[in-house]
């Protein structure tokens, strides 16, 4: 849960820095801390140095808040127009597929062996030192692959971003626009709703299983895997999708109304006592809930723009944090004073709540009008209601262009 935490009073900072110091710097603060945290987990290896675990824990949960916010920055920057959507997919797919290596591996490194404890110790150390190894190798190859943009932009987009001077940005008047476009807060409260429900049902999982068939520790791992890895394939499809299309309400929207109707199935099949059911249900679930995490982002960047995309996709990793922590511990409550379909129906009722407010956000894709000629836009971070109206570069910069 100290990810969860860490999380939310950062990632103001975190976003300040990706704009004011650039992808570089972000990306590689990101994985200095993680792999500084993974080295100091191998120092934890005794029963009694628990608090230096906590702490290296701490670390690396401080290192995730600098890279969460990296996929729609990196997709807007390097990719183009037909391509940004399915880059940024690919991204959020690293973070899916380190979860489904957690769901896989510890397990098989660490069985249980509570009668010997210098076995477990030896075990954990194991996986401590290989997760330390590749942290420091990942650390090490974004110092030297790892630049900050391409020599060209990608995108007339980006094209028309890269001309404002930086003295012209204002990060607290990005934040204050951000908040005062209404579509926005709409779809930040929604897709809190959606990812916080995924990262309690991933968190609750084994608790779930468990509890309607014992002894199944291993198969509740290998169905969260079934989970992850169904969602990385949903992800890429969706990020497809939307490149071909450019249909972003309409179908974050169908995607929301079938992770619900997942919900239903898999809650009220999780008792009928066959595990393969579980295993498909759970599958389909995953789908649908992680490809819905980059719709989210670059709905967000298409209704913000021209606001920083590390800025809008980080305001909505922490409210998907927030909800994650509050729907972690009232179903855990419900689950463990009631049952299993208890807490995934207060889950369901809060995903009917998110639906409403998906299909009230107005589509005005800007980034997509702007790349198209649609539009011609000024974009200097002013306040949104100012009573000025600056000087407007678009249409030299077009000509030069």
């Amino acid at each position: 849960m100290v990810y969860m935490v860490a999380y939310v009073p950062l990632i103001l900072p975190a976003t300040w820095l990706l704009d004011a110091r650039g992808l570089r710097l972000t990306a590689l603060l990101g994985s200095g801390l993680n792999a500084l945290g993974a080295w100091l987990k191998c120092g934890s290896l005794a029963p009694s140095r628990y608090p230096l675990t906590l702490a290296a824990q701490t670390v690396c949960a401080v290192a995730q808040v600098f890279i969460l916010g990296l996929p729609s920055r990196i997709a807007s920057v390097w990719f183009g127009p037909t391509e940004v959507s399915t880059a940024c997919a690919v991204a959020v797919l690293g973070n899916q597929l380190g979860t489904a290596i957690g769901f896989l591996l510890p397990p098989v490194l660490v069985p249980n062996t509570p009668n010997d404890i210098d076995l477990m110790a030896h075990n954990i150390s194991i996986m401590f030192y290989g997760t330390a190894i590749v942290s420091t190798l990942l650390f090490f190859l974004t110092g030297v692959v790892f630049e900050e943009k391409p020599k060209y932009p990608p995108s007339h987009s980006q094209a028309v971003l890269q001309t404002v001077p930086p003295e012209d940005y204002s990060y607290k008047q990005s934040i204050i626009n951000l908040f005062k476009n209404i579509p926005f807060v709409l779809l930040l409260i929604s897709y809190g709703i959606m990812t916080g429900v995924f990262y309690s049902v991933s968190t609750l999982l084994n608790q779930m299983i468990v509890t309607h068939y014992e002894g199944e520790e291993v198969n509740a791992g290998r169905i969260g895997l079934t989970l992850v890895v169904a969602g990385m394939v949903g992800s890429i499809i969706c990020g497809l999708w939307l490149d071909y299309t450019k249909t972003y309400k309409q179908t974050t929207l169908i995607v929301y109304i079938l992770s619900f109707i997942g919900l239903l199935v898999f809650t009220f099949t999780l008792d009928l006592g066959y595990l393969i059911v579980v295993f498909v249900t759970g599958g389909v679930l995953g789908f649908f809930m992680t490809g819905y995490l980059p719709l989210g982002f670059e709905f967000a960047v298409e209704i913000t723009y021209p606001e920083s995309e590390g800025t809008s996709s980080g305001l909505l990793n922490a409210s998907a944090q927030i909800f994650g922590i509050i729907f972690t511990l009232v179903q855990g409550k419900l689950t463990t004073d009631y049952s299993p379909c208890a807490g995934n129906l207060f889950l369901c009722a809060w995903i009917f709540v998110g639906i409403i407010l998906t299909a009230l956000i107005k589509s005005d894709l800007r980034r997509h009008n702007v790349n198209s000629g649609i539009m011609n836009l000024d974009v200097k971070a002013v306040p949104v209601d100012s009573p000025v109206e600056p000087e407007s570069t678009t249409l030299k910069i077009q000509s030069d262009l």
